[in-house]
């Protein structure tokens, strides 16, 4: 078997995003608000739906703030070197039975 010494560094980058507690405030910011419509522990319900709302609206903030941040912070151009493939026609193998 031979080795080949030349092989090419990645032509397409992989970017992932930054770790968030976003998707986690924003689960709890909507269980409050949905717990307030029909909870009443303590406060009334109308206090638990006020604050789930706020915390989800805050985390909806934090989530597309975020996005916007990670997709201008990408490359504009990268370069491309795919691989050519060849042409060949795909057939399914024959069952002899």
């Amino acid at each position: 078997m031979t080795e080949h010494h030349d092989v090419p560094g990645p032509s397409e980058l992989v970017y992932t995003p930054r770790p968030s507690w976003g998707p986690a405030f924003f689960a709890a910011g909507l269980a409050l608000a949905i717990c307030g419509i029909f909870a009443s522990f303590l406060v009334p319900s109308w206090v638990y739906a006020i604050i789930g709302i706020v915390v989800l609206l805050a985390a909806l903030r934090n989530l597309v703030s975020g996005t916007v941040h990670d997709f201008f912070r990408l490359p504009k151009r990268q370069k491309v070197r795919g691989a050519v493939l060849p042409a060949a026609s795909l057939h399914s193998a024959r069952r002899d039975g």
